[in-house]
């Protein structure tokens, strides 16, 4: 489902002490800036931020899901932060968001940057996931977890 190197370890924080929505999307676009020298940290950044003022991405139960098209990005990739803290992120449930998935994609990806967020929604939606994803310290484990949920997930036809 997901593309080859779409998380690595060191797009992975699992003890993030971002306070705000805006310090959240600032340490994802660090990250995800990392995945090619060609990426700025500061085009990640606003494209995200656009794209979280045009309509919150929280999906509720504690989820953020920033993404964003982003030039010179030529696959999908995504980087995770587990905060030690929730933080408000304008979600419809109103509860603080503690894990934030942060996804960039090519400009032209439409069909399948709707694949990877229906994915990535899926995964979230599991409550036993999100509790183990939670209580993780070791971005291996959390790459191991997500690899073993996609290698059963059937998307909707």
């Amino acid at each position: 489902m997901f593309p080859e190197d779409f998380l690595s370890v060191s797009r992975i924080d699992c003890t993030s002490d971002a306070t705000s929505k805006k310090s959240a999307l600032q340490q994802l676009s660090l990250l995800l800036a990392s995945t090619s020298s060609e990426l700025s940290t500061q085009e990640i950044f606003d494209r995200l931020y656009q794209r979280e003022r045009i309509s919150p991405t929280a999906l509720g139960h504690g989820i953020g899901l920033p993404h964003a098209r982003v030039a010179g990005v030529d696959e999908p990739r995504g980087a995770l932060l587990i905060l030690r803290e929730g933080i408000d992120f304008d979600a419809i449930d109103r509860e603080p968001v503690d894990l934030v998935f942060g996804l960039i994609v090519p400009e032209q990806a439409e069909t399948r940057h709707l694949e990877i967020l229906a994915a990535l929604a899926s995964l979230f939606s599991q409550e036993a996931i999100r509790n183990r994803l939670r209580i993780c310290t070791k971005p291996d484990k959390i790459i191991e977890e997500i690899t073993e949920w996609a290698a059963t997930y059937k998307p909707l036809a």
